[in-house]
C-alpha cells in the first residue's frame, strides 16, 4: 500500500450516531485503539446525556448531538465548565448535519428504529462510508437508500454481525442477482433468544425482564426483545434482501445457539462459505472501520475447543410469528415492510411498559399489516407518511387491547 493510501486511511473522521448504545460504545472502543487511524467528528445520544457527556470529556468530538434542546444546553453547560470546545447541538436536522459535514469520512448508523432512517440516508447521500447497524433504514425504505448510494458513490458496509458475515463470504462484486455470481441461498443465523426452548404456554407469560436477558449478546432493550420474538430475524432478512440484491426465497434463516457461526453462502458447486468468530461486536465493526483492510478489534480469537460443538435448528414460526411476518412483508413488497416496522416499534414499546403481553406483539403487527393502506415507496414522503399511520394505529390498537 502506498504511503499517501495509508495516510489517508489513518486520518478518517468518524461520526457515531447512536454512541451510547451498545454499538456506538464498542464502536468507540475500537477507535480507541487505533488513535492514529481515526478521529471522532460527532456523537449523537438520544436522552442520555451523562453517557455522552463521559465520551466528549474521553474523545473530544468537534459537534455532540441531543435529541432534546433542553438536554443539549445541559451538556454545552458541562462542557464549558470544563473548558471543553465541542459544539452542542439538537434535534433531528442537526443528526443530518453531522452526517452529511464535509469533513467526515465515515458515519456509524447505530440510532434503534425509523429515528435512524434520516441521518443514514443523509450520510449516504452525501457519499460517506455507512457503516450500516441500523436495519430499519432499509427496511423502511429500501429502494431509495440503495438508490442514494449508487447515486452518490457511498461505500454501504453492513455491520450487524449476520450481514457483515455474509459480505465477507460473498465476492467483492455481487449486485446483479445471487445467481450471476454462482450463489444459491444466504443462511442467516439466529441463536434463537431465550425462549427457544419454552413451551407455548411458557411465552405466554413472558416479562420484559425475561425478553430483555439475551443468552449471547449484549444489546439494547429494543433489540433484545425483537431478538426474542425472532422479529429481528425477520428485519435482517429484509435487509440481507437489499444489501445482497436477494430474493425472500433465497434467504434461509438457520437457529444457531452458540452464536459461533454468523452466517453462511451456500455456492451452486456445492460450497458453503461461512464466517465465525466469538459472538463480539467490535468484529464486524473494525471490519467495517478498516475496510478492506484489518485491524485489531480486542477480540479474542475463537477456540473451537472451547466450543466443541456447533448445532443448528429450523425457527419455529409457529411459537415466533413474527419471522413469518416479516419475510410474507417483503415477499409482499410496497409499503408492507414499513408497515411491519412501525407496528413492531409500538408494540415492543407497549410491551416495555407493561401494556401488551409478549406474545401480543406479534398478534399486534399481524393485525395492523391485515389492514389496506396506500402509497408507493418512491419518495421518502411517502414512506415517512404511512410509518405515521401505521404507528397511529398501532397506537389505538394499544389502547383497545390494554384497557
Amino acid at each position: 500500500m502506498s504511503q499517501s493510501v495509508h495516510q489517508q486511511a489513518a486520518m478518517q473522521r468518524v461520526t457515531v450516531l447512536g454512541s451510547t448504545g451498545s454499538i456506538g460504545t464498542s464502536t468507540l472502543d475500537v477507535i480507541g485503539r487505533h488513535p492514529n487511524r481515526y478521529s471522532v467528528h460527532a456523537l449523537t445520544a438520544h436522552t442520555s446525556k451523562e453517557a455522552l457527556l463521559a465520551q466528549c470529556l474521553t474523545h473530544r468530538p468537534a459537534v455532540a448531538v441531543l435529541d432534546d434542546e433542553a438536554d443539549a444546553a445541559w451538556l454545552r453547560q458541562e462542557l464549558k465548565r470544563v473548558g471543553q470546545q465541542t459544539e452542542v447541538n439538537a434535534g433531528p436536522e442537526a443528526l443530518c448535519e453531522v452526517s452529511r459535514d464535509a469533513s467526515v469520512d465515515c458515519v456509524m448508523a447505530a440510532i434503534v428504529g425509523a429515528a435512524g432512517l434520516l441521518p443514514t440516508l443523509a450520510a449516504a447521500e452525501a457519499g460517506k462510508r455507512v457503516l450500516l447497524a441500523n436495519k430499519e433504514a432499509l427496511v423502511m425504505s429500501g429502494a431509495l437508500f440503495m438508490d442514494a448510494v449508487s447515486r452518490a458513490g457511498a461505500t454501504l458496509l453492513p455491520i450487524d454481525s449476520e450481514h457483515n458475515a455474509i459480505y465477507q463470504c460473498l465476492p467483492a462484486e455481487h449486485r446483479g442477482g445471487l445467481a450471476r455470481h454462482g450463489i444459491s441461498q444466504l443462511m442467516l443465523t439466529a441463536s434463537g433468544g431465550p425462549f427457544r426452548t419454552w413451551s407455548q404456554a411458557d411465552i405466554d407469560k413472558v416479562t420484559p425482564e425475561q425478553a430483555c436477558a439475551h443468552p449471547n449478546w449484549s444489546m439494547g432493550r429494543k433489540i433484545s426483545v425483537d431478538s426474542a420474538t425472532l422479529m429481528n430475524k425477520g428485519l435482517e432478512l429484509i435487509e440481507a434482501c437489499w444489501l445482497f440484491d436477494a430474493k425472500p426465497e433465497q434467504i434461509q434463516v438457520v437457529v444457531h445457539p452458540q452464536s459461533v457461526i454468523h452466517s453462511m453462502a451456500a455456492y451452486h458447486d456445492g460450497s458453503v462459505i461461512a464466517q465465525l468468530g466469538n459472538p463480539d461486536m467490535r468484529t464486524p465493526i473494525a471490519y467495517g472501520l478498516a475496510w478492506p483492510e484489518r485491524i485489531d478489534a480486542g477480540v479474542e480469537t475463537l477456540d473451537l475447543f472451547q466450543v466443541a460443538r456447533l448445532d443448528f435448528e429450523a425457527p419455529d414460526e409457529d411459537r415466533f410469528p413474527c419471522l413469518r411476518l416479516a419475510r410474507q412483508a417483503m415477499q409482499q413488497g410496497g409499503m408492507a415492510p414499513v408497515v411491519l416496522n412501525a407496528a413492531n416499534e409500538v408494540a415492543v414499546e407497549a410491551f416495555l411498559q407493561r401494556q401488551l403481553g409478549f406474545t401480543a406483539i406479534g398478534q399486534l403487527v399481524a393485525d395492523i399489516l391485515s389492514r389496506p393502506y396506500e402509497g408507493q415507496v418512491d419518495n421518502l414522503a411517502s414512506v415517512l407518511a404511512t410509518d405515521r399511520w401505521a404507528r397511529h394505529q398501532a397506537l389505538e390498537l394499544v389502547t383497545r387491547w390494554s384497557a
